[in-house]
C-alpha cells in the first residue's frame, strides 16, 4: 500500500502564498534588471586579472580622483584654504597626491595613531584634530612623536569642545612643559558637542589668553546637517544662515576679548564638508564669511553616501573588486530548496546565485547590474551570496565590483589600495594602521 504524503502546516501555509504570489506574478513581476560589465568595469576586470589581484581589493581611479580635485579647486578657487580630511583619504601617498594637486599643506585628523603617523612621515604639514582626544591621547602622542622636523607647538592644533576639557589640556600642558595650539569647537547645529554659547567662547578664549602654555588659534564649526535639513524648517539654506550667525558671534566674541592683539588672518576658522562646501562662497554675509577654511575629504573619491545634488559634478573613484568563487543557476535557501524555481519565476532576478570572496562590507553591488543581497540566505564576511538574473554573465574567476557607502573604515579593510589609471594598475598605496 502506498504511503499517503501529509504536508506540515507550514508547508501548507508556504505553498499557499508561493501560490497565490504564482498567480499575481503577471503584475507583480519585477522586470529583468542584469546586464554584463560596461566598458569601464570590463577595462578595470581585465587590469585586476592582469596584476593577479584575485582577493577583496580596494581600487583607487587615479583620473577620477584628479577630476574631483580640479572641481573642488573650482569651486574654492582663492576664497578659502583648504584642508584635506585624513580619515576620509586613510592613506599617506593619496593624502600626499591630493597635497600636491590642491596645493595645500593643512590636514585634519581623527586618531592618534594617525596623528603619530603624520607628524613623522610628513613634517611639513599642517595638522587641525577633527574631533577631541582624551587628555590621555594626547599625552601618547607627545611620548611617541619624535620626529623634530614637526614642531607641535607650531603645527598642531588640539580641539576643545568643553571648558572641562581646556581644564584638563592645561594640566597636561603644564605637566609636559609643552606648549600647545588650541582651536574651539563650535557647536553650528549638529549639536554632536563643542560649545553652544558665545559668551562660553569668549571666557574660554579669556582663559587661553592667560595661560603661559596654551594659545587660541582659532575655531571649527563642523555642519554636516545642514544638506540634509528638510524645507519644513527651512531647508539647507536656513541652516548654513544660522551656522554662519554664530560663527560670527563666536568670531566678534574673540575680537573683543583679544582686542588689538586680534590677527583673524593669522587663525584657523574652519568649516565645511563634503556635503555642504559648494554652499560656501566669499560673498556670504557682505563678502565676509566668518571662516576661512574649509575641510573635505570623501568627495574627492565620493562614495555613495555622498550621492548629493551638492556634489553632481563629482564622481565615484573608488570600487571594491572581488573575485566570483561560485557560481549556481539557481537560488537555493537552506529549508526552501524546492521552491527554488517559484523564487526565479517571481523574480527573474533571483534566477542565480554568486558566492564572492568576502563580502558585507559597507558597500552595495555596482557592477555587473543586477546583484542583491538574500535576506533569506543572509549575509556572510567570508562568502557573500549575491543573486542576479540570467543575463548576468559572470564566471568564476570574474569580478563583482561594489561601490563603498563610506570612505574612512572602508578603505582600512583591504590592505593595499590599489591605485588604477584607466587602463592598468599602476601603484600599490598602503593605508594607516589602526593601533599603530
Amino acid at each position: 500500500m502506498a504511503s499517503r504524503f501529509k504536508p506540515s502546516r507550514r508547508q501548507i501555509l508556504t505553498g499557499a502564498a508561493l501560490g497565490g504570489a504564482v498567480l499575481a506574478a503577471p503584475w507583480l513581476r519585477p522586470g529583468d534588471q542584469g546586464g554584463t560589465h560596461n566598458a569601464y568595469f570590463a577595462r578595470l576586470q581585465m587590469a585586476l586579472k592582469e596584476a593577479g589581484l584575485y582577493r577583496p581589493t580596494l581600487v583607487l581611479d587615479s583620473e577620477r580622483l584628479y577630476n574631483n580635485t580640479q572641481r573642488l579647486i573650482e569651486h574654492i578657487h582663492s576664497d578659502f584654504a583648504y584642508r584635506i580630511v585624513g580619515k576620509s583619504l586613510p592613506s599617506l601617498p593619496l593624502i600626499n597626491t591630493v597635497r600636491k594637486q590642491t596645493r595645500t599643506d593643512r590636514v585634519m585628523v581623527f586618531h592618534q595613531p594617525f596623528l603619530n603617523h603624520l607628524a613623522e612621515k610628513m613634517p611639513d604639514s599642517n595638522l587641525l584634530l577633527g574631533k577631541p582626544m582624551p587628555t590621555n591621547a594626547a599625552k601618547r602622542f607627545y611620548a611617541f612623536h619624535t620626529n623634530t622636523d614637526f614642531d607641535p607647538s607650531r603645527q598642531l592644533q588640539w580641539l576643545i569642545d568643553t571648558p572641562q576639557r581646556l581644564k584638563e589640556y592645561s594640566q597636561l600642558a603644564a605637566a609636559l612643559g609643552q606648549n600647545m595650539q588650541i582651536n574651539l569647537e563650535l557647536d553650528v547645529g549638529l549639536h554632536r558637542g563643542g560649545f553652544r554659547d558665545a559668551e562660553e567662547v569668549a571666557l574660554a578664549i579669556m582663559s587661553l589668553r592667560e595661560d603661559p602654555y596654551l594659545e587660541f588659534t582659532g575655531f571649527m564649526g563642523y555642519e554636516a546637517h545642514i544638506s540634509k535639513m528638510p524645507g519644513i524648517v527651512g531647508g539647507p539654506e536656513q541652516a548654513m544662515k544660522n551656522a554662519m550667525a554664530f560663527y560670527t558671534q563666536c568670531r566678534e566674541a574673540a575680537q573683543r576679548v583679544l582686542g588689538e592683539s586680534y590677527r583673524p588672518e593669522q587663525l584657523t576658522f574652519n568649516a565645511g564638508g563634503s556635503s555642504t562646501y559648494q554652499m560656501y562662497s566669499k560673498q556670504m554675509y557682505n563678502n565676509s564669511a566668518p571662516c576661512n577654511e574649509l575641510a573635505v575629504g570623501s568627495a574627492l573619491v565620493k562614495p555613495s553616501d555622498f550621492d548629493v545634488s551638492t556634489l553632481v559634478d563629482h564622481i565615484p573613484a573608488a570600487f571594491i573588486a572581488t573575485p566570483v568563487l561560485k557560481t549556481l543557476d539557481a537560488v537555493e535557501v537552506p529549508g526552501l530548496e524546492n521552491v527554488a524555481g517559484l523564487m526565479s519565476l517571481l523574480n527573474p532576478n533571483k534566477s542565480r546565485s554568486f558566492f564572492t570572496y568576502g563580502g558585507y562590507w559597507k558597500a552595495n553591488p555596482e557592477s555587473p547590474p543586477g546583484l542583491t543581497t538574500n535576506s533569506l540566505y543572509g549575509r556572510s564576511t567570508n562568502q557573500e551570496m549575491l543573486n542576479g538574473s540570467d543575463s548576468v554573465k559572470l564566471a568564476v574567476d570574474d569580478f563583482v565590483f561594489l561601490r563603498p557607502t563610506q570612505s574612512e573604515a572602508v578603505f582600512l579593510q583591504f590592505g593595499d589600495i590599489a591605485v588604477f589609471d584607466g587602463l592598468h594598475i599602476t601603484e600599490h598605496w598602503p593605508v594607516f594602521q589602526q593601533g599603530a
